[in-house]
């Protein structure tokens, strides 16, 4: 892509598509914005009353190919994996079985899928995915005209035969005020309500991808700190052959970034392991968010994300814990837990397993306040993978706070997940890098700030060297500091005696 998104391309027309319904199911809408080659640009939509997120996505790349001349590559990008995984990886399957999932269950929305394959096979298309909601332009005006397909299910399909007649412009007019509440809305969870019940995914690597880099010399000890104890048992991390990939690389300057994207094999992903600096220092919170195979820790299910966010003083330090995990299961993962979070076994194929990580996750957070939305989810994952790596249970090393507990108490009988807070409190919408865990993190604690009272940001916490204090300490210090001094006292009853013999009301005030 160009830099900008939305600048046009020779004998290509680019299609942003996206989807959104106010309830699955519910009324919806698709929107389809078109950017033709001669740099005109079209904006498509249109809604109906009872329908599904999932057909809101087919529909709009349905609309967006008719809408474009046949002559020129069509370059489409959704931020439905459903969409992109289905067109480019699962039809051909489909269609063989008669279309029939894996499970031997007829293809949910076939009719559409049908109508996507036959103008799919008519023409010369190069299908992408986008993360949704993370600040693209493109994505970000196919959200805009979803939402307008909501709002007016008629569309405006009338003028579709006509582009608009202007050059695409860089204007910031189209960001939308979301009056529905799709914004934090992902859709993939949204995917659970249809079932494509597909469960191969094609685990293969992309055989164009830049080599990577060159086995790291004893990187997963180099930030682990003293051990735990002397009967704990550890893996010999140093002495794996297997790689972990951490901030060093030789020609990192060479090496594409990381693009957000867990549907296929990416080997650009550095995961964020640091040394715990702030281990011990008062009031040091960890906002943790995991992602997994399933639900059932008990029953062979393994973490494959972990995400965490530091504060010390309810003041973000900048330190974060980002990793990705191969879980190392015979059996690859369902479609459906695929929805919920994007992440893909392609993805995690090269990612190192917990055991090899076990030991610098554990030392992080170690002795921290952990805060997590339903947190019994995530630590019950967690005591798990440290247990089979030989470490101690997390929760019985940490405090543990639920975030999830205290929306309930807060807002009694209310819908109390994250996307609810979100919107409620009016926090976590800023643009990030990564979703997932780390993303779910970074959002839990500004949800976590708000619900308990804020972040706390003094100037006079930069001016103190002592370890452990925090902005509540400061503050209560020098209130204490100003109520004890007494050095102007003197001066300050020269000034009302003065003024007494000018203003009798203030000498009453004062005697009395």
């Amino acid at each position: 892509m160009s830099e900008y998104p939305l600048t046009p391309k020779a004998n290509t027309t680019i299609a942003y598509t996206d989807g959104a319904c106010k309830e699955n199911p519910g009324i919806g809408g698709w929107g389809a914005y078109l950017i033709f080659a001669d740099g005109t640009t079209q904006e498509l939509y249109a809604g109906e009353q009872q329908t599904t997120n999932n057909r809101m996505e087919l529909t709009a790349t349905i609309e967006a190919i008719k809408n474009s001349p046949s002559a020129h590559l069509l370059e489409i990008w959704t931020d439905s994996s459903y969409v992109k995984n289905g067109i480019t990886q699962w039809i051909n399957g489909w269609k063989a079985k008669g279309w029939k999932t894996a499970n031997k269950k007829p293809v949910k929305n076939q009719d559409l899928w049908q109508q996507l394959d036959e103008l799919n096979q008519a023409r010369n298309i190069d299908w992408n995915w986008i993360k949704g909601h993370a600040g693209h332009a493109g994505n970000e005006k196919a959200d805009e005209l979803a939402n307008q397909g909501v709002l007016n299910p008629e569309g405006n399909l009338q003028n579709s035969a006509k582009p608009n007649n202007q050059k695409n412009q860089h204007s910031d007019d189209w960001l939308s005020n979301d009056p529905l509440g799709f914004l934090d809305d992902e859709d993939i969870s949204d995917d659970l309500y249809e079932e494509s019940d597909e469960k191969s995914i094609d685990n293969d690597f992309t055989n164009n991808a830049q080599k990577e880099a060159e086995e790291l010399e004893k990187v997963a000890s180099a930030n682990i700190t003293e051990p735990l104890s002397s009967n704990i048992e550890t893996n010999d991390i140093e002495s794996s052959n297997e790689r972990l990939h951490t901030d060093i690389y030789e020609d990192e300057a060479d090496l594409p970034k990381f693009d957000g994207d867990t549907s296929k094999a990416n080997p650009y992903f550095r995961p964020m392991l640091p040394t715990p600096i702030n281990k011990g220092k008062n009031n040091r919170q960890l906002i943790m968010d995991t992602e997994t195979t399933g639900f059932e820790y008990m029953n062979d299910d393994r973490i494959i994300e972990v995400g965490i966010v530091e504060m010390v003083g309810r003041k973000f330090t900048g330190e974060k814990l980002h990793v990705y995990i191969n879980p190392n299961r015979k059996e690859p993962m369902s479609e459906e837990v695929i929805r919920v979070h994007g992440i893909t076994d392609a993805f995690l194929e090269d990612k190192p397993t917990f055991d090899k990580v076990a030991k610098q996750v554990f030392e992080f957070m170690q002795g921290a306040e952990v805060i997590a939305h339903n947190a019994n989810f995530d630590m019950n994952f967690l005591d798990m993978e440290f247990t089979k790596a030989g470490l101690p249970r997390l929760s019985d090393h940490a405090k543990v706070t639920d975030s999830l507990a205290l929306a309930k108490h807060q807002y009694p009988g209310q819908k109390n997940t994250l996307d609810a807070l979100v919107r409620r409190l009016n926090v976590g919408k800023q643009d990030r890098t990564f979703h997932g865990a780390l993303l779910d993190s970074e959002i839990l604690a500004e949800v976590y700030l708000a619900m308990t009272g804020g972040q706390v940001s003094l100037a006079i916490d930069d001016d103190s060297n002592a370890d452990g204090d925090t902005a509540h300490a400061h503050f209560e210090a020098l209130a204490n500091l100003l109520i004890a001094d007494t050095s102007d006292s003197g001066e300050h009853a020269k000034w009302l005696e003065k003024i007494s013999g000018k203003f009798p009301a203030v000498k009453t005030v004062w005697e009395g």
